[in-house]
């Protein structure tokens, strides 16, 4: 299995910057991809980011091209989000998820518990 926790979120003004991270422990032997989703309140989980197990192949929803950055540190078993310019519909729960497949938007089996990002107008 893998264990995924993420953290960085928080509080933040429109057009500010945060950080996610999410550090993975177990089997990471056994992940390719490393996506981001968010899940605002009545809205149905939505794919961010994923980055391949090497770093050198990176995908983007169109909502965040340009302001948010996926990056990782395999000595630290751990990915990165970058957000900036945020706004107020950024405002979400923040999953990290990892992939055994090849397909960055494909299935993705465990999951992080979350981290709450609000971004205040």
């Amino acid at each position: 299995q893998v264990q995924l926790v993420e953290s960085g979120g928080g509080l933040v003004q429109a057009g500010g910057s945060l950080r996610l991270s999410c550090a993975a422990s177990g089997r990471t032997f056994s992940i390719y991809f490393t996506g981001w989703f968010r899940q605002a309140p009545g809205k149905e989980r939505e794919f961010i980011a994923a980055i391949n197990w090497t770093g050198d192949s990176t995908y983007y929803a169109d909502s965040v091209k340009g302001r948010f950055t996926i990056s990782r540190d395999n000595a630290k078993n751990t990915v990165y989000l970058q957000m900036n310019s945020l706004k107020p519909e950024d405002t979400a729960v923040y999953y990290c998820a990892s992939s055994p497949n090849l397909i960055p938007r494909g299935r993705y089996d465990y999951w992080g518990q979350g981290t709450q990002v609000t971004v205040s107008s």
